[in-house]
């Protein structure tokens, strides 16, 4: 028997103990009845439903099958957001005497199907399934591949008024009848329906079926999906029945993911194994690093790390153009990084108006006209322009001087010598980290679409089996012309063998953004880490969590939580060995035990 039912996490306390736990009102002179304190206030036992208390219960029996019975078919009813039990009786019957019963019913079968030929009579079809049936079953008893047993199902439904009792009634029969199962209320026997469904392994209403064990075993409720393919990393261990999830992201109909986690849940140490996994298969990752976390890892598997700031030796200039594809026309190209570029500016200047975006337009023309680059020409080897020359243009332009002087402040102060300088950046390695942690709040939105734009007109450069992880995303959804940038990105991405990663622990941030929902929905893999209480309802209305995967998210350990692939999804455990533990570590005791143990090996090497 097994039960089903929301509880109260309890502490374990024996029945000796129970009553010293209670009020001294209650205990009474004349000793304690643990029934007493177990029993409802009140009970009445109507013909179709029982009154505990303030509740209301109803107990259904399944009393008809369909021939065969689909893996799982049950999950829909366990699913269900309701209280209820389910109560499974599994009596085991003796195959020789079944065996005795299937021969004399083989012959009866067979007895109708030859009067039937000799009456001339068209053949039943039903008697002929029947027939090829039950040599089926006898045939697989004698082989000892099945065994019979006599089963019953019994569902008990709890509610605070018969309303609501009648459509939870209603909602679980109707989708038990569209796999062809049907039940009905056990009238006149709610009290024993009651008590069969009770943890007591005990069945009083014996309303039993045979069936054998393969359709038995597809009622099973503990089922889960597996995650494991013949390729692919592993991801973790499924916490269901401790498979692996083994999974390839660049085997699904778009190769993007999110990670939403609360912080200190584990995502940066995830993520950091997926990359280091994902480089073993040949993929190149490209990293947008807000905290500083994956320096070390880029050191140790000899990738570039760039410090981005207002005094980076690193520069990127927003104008660079990749060379034009075969597939590509050099107008499309110029059209498309123009474009991309005014929202850069909406970003530095807080915004633009309809005659400042048309002005600067203008102006970003002919700037690249400048440089002798212009839709017609081949400018794959042309000098690139750069923010001082736009804002030359601006101040000869009629309407753009109050647009030159707001340049000002990047050309010729401090952020100066950062971006209006010739690109520098060379992103030609396995692993290449962009860390933005030293660059001033207010600047980081314009930082990470500075660099999400250079790294995508590398990737339209060249294609190769890429990742671009984005960690604490929500910088660059801040602002409307970031998220749109990169729901952009993620939408073409798949076109150049690229996926991206947007990892965020502000969930409302990202999710109150059109543009976050519409990155989620293409994104083919989602990983969601322990939550915080504030955003688990946003989560579990975004993702159709049911209230166990809820409370599973909110009450998980750092590295737990619950992994999407597709259509499929577990609750998922991420693991490490030793040597990747060490390297993708972001403990500050662990970090301060590797850096004491290097200063260490130093020294005796001096010695």
């Amino acid at each position: 028997m097994f039960g089903f039912g929301k509880n109260k996490k309890s502490e374990n306390i024996t029945v000796a103990e129970m009553p010293s736990l209670l009020p001294e009102n209650i205990k009474g002179t004349g000793g304690f009845d643990v029934e007493d304190a177990v029993a409802p206030a009140a009970l009445l036992i109507e013909s179709n439903y029982v009154k505990l208390g303030e509740k209301v219960a109803r107990t259904l029996f399944v009393f008809t099958y369909p021939r065969f019975l689909a893996i799982n078919w049950f999950a829909p009813v366990i699913n269900l957001d309701k209280v209820f039990d389910i109560s499974i009786f599994i009596h085991p019957q003796d195959t020789n005497t079944v065996l005795r019963q299937l021969e004399k019913k083989v012959a009866e079968v067979q007895s109708q199907i030859h009067d039937r030929e000799k009456k001339g009579l068209v053949r039943d079809p039903m008697l002929d399934t029947a027939h090829h049936d039950l040599e089926e079953l006898r045939d697989n008893l004698q082989q000892a591949q099945e065994r019979l047993f006599s089963f019953g199902l019994y569902i008990t439904i709890y509610a605070e008024n018969l309303a609501e009792l009648n459509k939870n009634e209603s909602e679980i029969r109707s989708i038990l009848e569209s796999k062809l199962v049907y039940a009905k209320p056990a009238l006149f026997q709610q009290g024993e329906g009651l008590q069969t469904t009770f943890p007591l392994a005990t069945d009083q209403l014996e309303i039993n079926t045979k069936l054998n064990s393969s359709p038995i075993s597809s009622l099973f409720p503990f089922t889960s999906f597996d995650l494991t393919s013949n390729k692919g990393i592993l991801y973790g261990i499924n916490r269901h029945n401790s498979s692996l999830v083994l999974f390839d992201r660049f085997s699904l109909e778009n190769y993007n993911s999110v990670v939403f986690a609360k912080s200190g849940s584990g995502k940066s140490y995830a993520t950091k194994l997926e990359i280091l996994r994902s480089m073993m298969l040949g993929t190149e990752v490209i990293v947008i690093d807000p905290e500083r976390e994956y320096e070390y890892l880029a050191e140790t598997v000899d990738g570039r790390y760039f410090n981005i700031s207002l005094s980076s030796h690193h520069h990127i200039n927003p104008f660079d153009l990749p060379p034009p594809r075969e597939d590509e026309s050099p107008a499309d190209l110029l059209r498309s990084n123009i474009i991309n570029l005014i929202g850069l500016f909406r970003i530095m200047f807080g915004g633009l108006t309809p005659e400042e975006d048309s002005i600067l337009d203008r102006a970003i023309t002919e700037t690249y006209a400048s440089r002798d680059i212009t839709p017609d020409a081949d400018f794959s080897k042309a000098t690139m322009p750069i923010l001082s020359d736009l804002e030359l243009v601006l101040a000869n332009m009629e309407g753009g001087e109050s647009l030159a002087q707001k340049l000002r402040k990047y050309t010729q102060g401090t952020w100066a010598g950062f971006i209006n300088q010739p690109s520098n950046v060379d992103i030609n390695k396995k692993l290449v980290v962009f860390s933005v942690r030293d660059m001033e709040d207010e600047l980081r939105p314009i930082a990470i679409y500075l660099i999400v734009h250079h790294v995508w007109n590398a990737v339209r450069t060249e294609i190769k089996k890429r990742l671009l992880i984005v960690d604490e995303a929500w910088w660059i959804m801040k602002t409307e012309d970031g998220a749109s940038f990169l729901f952009g990105i993620a939408k073409r991405a798949r076109k150049y063998y690229l996926g991206i990663s947007t990892i965020t622990q502000d969930v409302g941030d990202f999710l109150n953004s059109e543009y976050g929902k519409a990155i989620i929905t293409n994104s083919s893999i989602q990983l969601l880490l322990k939550q915080a209480p504030a955003a688990i309802d946003i989560l579990k209305q975004t993702f159709n969590l049911t209230e166990e995967e809820k409370f599973l998210l909110l009450e998980s350990d750092v590295g737990e939580g619950i992994f999407f692939a597709g259509m499929k999804h577990v609750a998922i455990k991420i693991l490490a060995s030793y040597t990747e533990d060490q390297i993708i570590t972001s403990d500050p005791s662990q970090l301060l035990a590797i850096k004491k143990a290097k200063e260490d090996y130093k020294e005796s090497n001096l010695k």
